[in-house]
């Protein structure tokens, strides 16, 4: 049996993990003070903001490091695997400092492409305002493998109009949020009660946190119990199986969007597609309910790190430049320049202070938020939609909640016992 990973607190992605090599990359001795920098950073649909970030950075880093250049590439979020993998065998064409999802983490540690940055982020003076939970997310073994740079999280999208016209109020409990839901099917059957998905694996989860469960025990009682409560909302009287089991979160993010639900669990970073679709104007948001009144559903917490890569030949420069990026002033231009949610806590208050639309998001992370286990093998987990399959085949009565959930928990042990 391999050494389990430990750290499963908080913390994207919604980014799924990559397989990237079996090899061990050592660890190079040099620290060189000057020469050329090399970051690796995502690619977005619109990079340009990003860009204007990022060279801003990039202008102040230079100007305090003579005979430094910074050299950033951006590259594809899909291909990322394979950039990754290369890197970590061929240490000479690899970059020093890399932007990586935050599922990703436990599988480019077991390959041991990533530099430990605990003494870096200790000895920073904004890293003690880093999060118990966010610094979970990115520790293996007890040590820092990433800084997380961004977050994001789900909370639950309502149409105003449609409350109002039905004398409804925003649920308070998730068995509200079910009786709410069917209420608005059945007076207003053009329009699903709450979007929900049988391949929304991150729509799902909550569910299950919310009612004591978890990923490493699909077959708990907790865990059945919230398996069960999610589901239940597959059907007939609320998003009908045959429409809904295939549904991703994008396509609920689509249907919210597009005017055809009352509600839908959807992240801070789908208010851009909500404001550009049929339901601008006419919706509000507040922070996914739990189980009694007052409570709030934990939240997976996906976003990005920040890290350095083991081979790096100027591993102080690279902490340097990761904690520029990293630092309070580049999350506020980054949330202000895409949205991406702050990791440091007196980042995020500035920024509630100013922006009354973050509160639903910022009392979502303040209450909890949950991580998927760091361990190389959540990719096979993710990657063989272990979790999808269990929730489809209850929706569409091929497999009973007990049968079901068994079948995914033995999946999950064998990927993680691997």
């Amino acid at each position: 049996m391999k050494k389990r990973i430990a750290g499963v607190a908080l913390a994207a992605a919604l980014l799924t993990g990559c397989a990237p090599s079996t090899g061990t990359p050592e660890s190079s001795g040099a620290d060189e003070k000057t020469g050329t920098l090399r970051v690796w950073l995502f690619d977005e649909p619109n990079r340009a903001p990003k860009e204007a970030v990022i060279k801003a950075a990039i202008d102040e880093f230079q100007a305090a490091h003579s005979g430094v250049t910074v050299d950033v590439q951006y590259i594809a979020v899909e291909t990322r695997g394979e950039r990754f993998k290369g890197a970590f065998n061929d240490p000479a064409s690899a970059p020093d400092v890399v932007e990586f999802g935050n599922t990703d983490i436990a599988e480019y540690v077991a390959a041991g492409g990533l530099a430990d940055v605990t003494a870096d982020i200790d000895g920073w003076a904004e890293g003690a305002d880093l999060g118990a939970d966010l610094r979970a997310s990115a520790t293996v073994d007890g040590k820092l493998y990433g800084l997380p740079w961004w977050v994001g999280v789900r909370a639950l999208y309502y149409r105003t109009d449609v409350f109002t016209e039905l004398g409804l109020k925003p649920p308070a409990t998730m068995a509200e949020l079910t009786s709410t839901a069917k209420t608005i099917r059945e007076k207003k059957p053009e329009l699903f009660g709450v979007a929900v998905g049988g391949k929304y694996t991150f729509g799902a989860l909550p569910f299950v946190w919310a009612n004591g469960g978890d990923i490493t025990a699909l077959n708990s009682a907790e865990s059945r119990a919230g398996v069960t409560a999610y589901t239940d909302l597959l059907k007939d009287d609320n998003c009908p199986p045959q429409q809904c089991a295939d549904l991703t979160g994008g396509k609920t993010v689509e249907l919210f969007a597009g005017g055809k639900a009352g509600m839908a669990i959807l992240g801070n970073f789908n208010r851009a597609a909500v404001e550009a679709g049929a339901a601008k104007g006419k919706y509000a948001v507040v922070p996914l309910p739990g189980t009694t009144a007052g409570s709030v559903a934990p939240a997976f917490a996906g976003g990005n790190n920040l890290g350095i890569m083991k081979n790096t030949q100027r591993k102080t420069l690279a902490a340097d430049f990761l904690k520029l990026l990293g630092s309070k002033a580049y999350q506020l231009k980054m949330y202000e320049a895409m949205g991406n949610l702050p990791t440091l806590t007196a980042a995020r208050t500035e920024l509630a202070a100013r922006d009354e639309t973050l509160k639903p998001y910022l009392d979502t992370i303040a209450a909890g938020t949950r991580f998927v286990p760091v361990d190389p093998g959540w990719g096979a987990i993710d990657s063989q939609a272990v979790i999808p399959t269990m929730l489809q085949n209850i929706a569409t009565g091929r497999s009973t909640v007990d049968a079901a959930t068994d079948e995914a928990a033995a999946a999950v042990s064998a990927a993680l016992e691997k």
